[in-house]
């Protein structure tokens, strides 16, 4: 036989002989025989150019051709597909909707009844709403668990030239079921992270108000703590933020940290700084799979095996880093990625609300207080230019009046010294003269060792005068690396005579017990220049263990979140400047009562 020649099928029946037709034709065609039986298999084969049949035979096959195509083209969609009546019994189905269970069948059956009456209600002049297609309706439809959401597009089946019409009953419609379970998922999450990090932000202007700032950092990590817990499955984690000065990253909230962790330095820098270094320095979120193979991971959770940190971005710029952890190798995802990314831009505008409430605070008051001494200024000036004329004129006056002239010039100078401490703000301790003038010495304070740390020179001059009045052994320092020296140092139980500028220092002796100074009290400024109030805290602690310690802090500012973290370990209080002194020596008591 011939090769190439087209491929003809004859379909035998009472008028097709099928011997007839092989002689006739199979010089020019390669012929198949076949009863009507087996000829839809034939032709589903798609090796025939021709095919010759009887149309009575024909047309039913075609037919039925048609329809088993369309048949396996609906059964190999992805989504479900099925045709309902009028009153949403299913009468045909595609595998995958027959996979359904029967609840949600059910379901689906009721929102195709719901479509036939909602058609039937359509015309011309009643448009449908902009979430359907013309002649069809969207629905969402829920398993009966509520863990799977499908999305259900229902359309009339046209069945004639008069169902084209507006306002018609469809007798049959058409259902299309996609599962949109992670689609939805991802929008709730979305929507939960929004709510959340609303949440965040949302401050209470009277509440808040009354609270400092390390107690608004307290609020803000429980709430961080719940919604990271309860949104992202994450249990533990650090926040760090960037000191601009030092470029270091402070840790300023935690949870699961082990103290090791804690203390770990981090520089952001791209290098030799971690991955928190890494990500503070590059902007860019990172995933560590194994921290057994990956070499940028430290020190962190007790087992932690994989970790995920976020840059904390404000305005373009990275102000911190989040960072969380698992005891699990690939415990985060990609998806946890984007969720993550999205909680931190919140936690960074929460942040950086509470730092504007701060700056706000100190602006306002140095506002007021200067607007306050330029109002008294004028009037003080003029009631002392009055009494110096007075005490010009006194000659020869009543002697007494002449010392009540002279009382009343100490009080105005006083007055005017007063207003400028008010009006200092942080930079000084109200009611100092009044506390030096009435000092007496105090049985609770003397003979107590106690340890002045603040960059302000006449903050630690003003508790140097005030504590010393009262008898007790000061030692001031004038930033954080002096002041652990000074809680380090090795010498004698004592200290050495009175320094330069009536200072005390620490020094060793040639006799007596060796060991490291022993102080009865540690009082520090949260925000020195080199060391943060925690870190002289932390210090305190390894070497006197049951130390009081009281911290200092400007209008409430703790950028390194130093309150919290002292107070979480038996911090005794926190002075805001401006405190009074009486405030000081009461704080003093409760510290050096509670020691004893």
């Amino acid at each position: 036989m011939p090769e190439g020649r087209p491929k003809l099928l004859v379909i035998t029946g009472p008028r097709v002989h099928a011997a007839e037709i092989s002689a006739a034709l199979g010089s020019h065609f390669d012929v198949r025989c076949v009863d009507p039986r087996r000829a839809l298999d034939e032709i589903k084969s798609g090796r025939y150019q021709v095919i010759m049949a009887e149309s009575d035979d024909f047309l039913p096959l075609e037919r039925e051709l048609v329809g088993q195509q369309s048949n396996m083209l609906l059964s190999a969609l992805g989504e479900g597909v099925c045709l309902a009546d009028g009153e949403g019994r299913v009468v045909w189905s595609n595998p995958r909707f027959s996979g359904y269970d029967s609840q949600l069948a059910a379901r689906i059956g009721a929102v195709c009844r719901q479509a036939v009456r909602w058609m039937a209600e359509q015309s011309p002049e009643n448009p449908q709403d902009g979430r359907n297609s013309p002649r069809g309706r969207r629905y969402d439809v829920a398993s009966a668990d509520g863990s799977r959401s499908y999305e259900v597009m229902v359309s009339p089946v046209v069945e004639g030239p008069a169902d084209m019409a507006g306002g018609f009953v469809p007798r049959h419609v058409a259902a299309v079921v996609w599962d949109v379970t992670p689609v939805r998922r991802q929008q709730q999450k979305q929507a939960a992270i929004d709510s959340a990090g609303a949440e965040l932000v949302r401050l209470d202007a009277e509440a808040i108000r009354k609270l400092h700032t390390g107690d608004r950092l307290r609020v803000l990590e429980e709430k961080i703590v719940r919604f990271a817990h309860d949104l992202l499955s994450f249990d533990h984690f650090a926040i760090r933020l960037i000191d601009e000065r030092s470029n270091k990253l402070e840790l300023v909230m935690s949870r699961g940290l082990p103290s090791a962790a804690m203390e770990v330095e981090l520089l952001a820098r791209r290098e030799g700084n971690g991955i928190s270094g890494f990500v503070a320095a590059t902007g860019r979120s990172y995933i560590c799979h194994d921290t057994n193979t990956d070499p940028r991971y430290v020190i962190g959770i007790e087992g932690c095996r994989s970790s995920l940190t976020i840059p904390l971005v404000m305005h373009g710029k990275t102000i911190g880093i989040f960072n969380v952890e698992s005891s699990k190798p690939n415990a985060f995802t990609e998806e946890d990625r984007q969720y993550g990314e999205a909680f931190a831009n919140h936690i960074a505008l929460a942040l950086h609300m509470l730092n504007l409430l701060v700056v706000e605070r100190v602006e306002t008051g140095q506002t007021v207080g200067h607007t306050v001494e330029d109002e008294l200024k004028g009037p003080i000036a003029e009631l002392s230019a009055d009494i110096a004329r007075l005490k010009k004129l006194s000659a020869g006056f009543d002697p007494a009046f002449v010392r009540l002239l002279d009382r009343v010039i100490g009080e105005v100078e006083s007055l005017q010294r007063r207003v400028k401490d008010v009006t200092s703000g942080p930079q000084t301790v109200l009611g100092s003269e009044k506390a030096l003038s009435d000092a007496t010495v105090d049985p609770v304070i003397v003979g107590k060792r106690i340890l002045v740390a603040d960059d302000e020179p006449r903050i630690r001059q003003i508790i140097r005068d005030v504590l010393r009045s009262r008898g007790a052994d000061v030692v001031i320092c004038e930033n954080g690396e002096t002041a652990i020296a000074a809680l380090t140092k090795i010498g004698p139980a004592g200290l050495s005579p009175a320094g330069p500028g009536n200072e005390r220092s620490v020094g060793p002796s040639a006799s007596g017990p060796s060991g490291p100074v022993r102080y009865d009290l540690l009082i520090s400024d949260i925000k020195l220049p080199d060391r943060t109030g925690y870190e002289i805290f932390a210090e305190a602690r390894k070497v006197h263990p049951t130390l009081p310690v009281i911290l200092m802090t400007g209008f409430g500012y703790d950028p390194h979140h130093s309150i919290v973290r002292a107070s979480q370990e038996g911090l005794q209080c926190v002075l805001f400047k401006p405190f009074q002194a009486e405030r000081l020596i009461e704080e003093v008591h409760k510290a050096l009562d509670k020691k004893l």
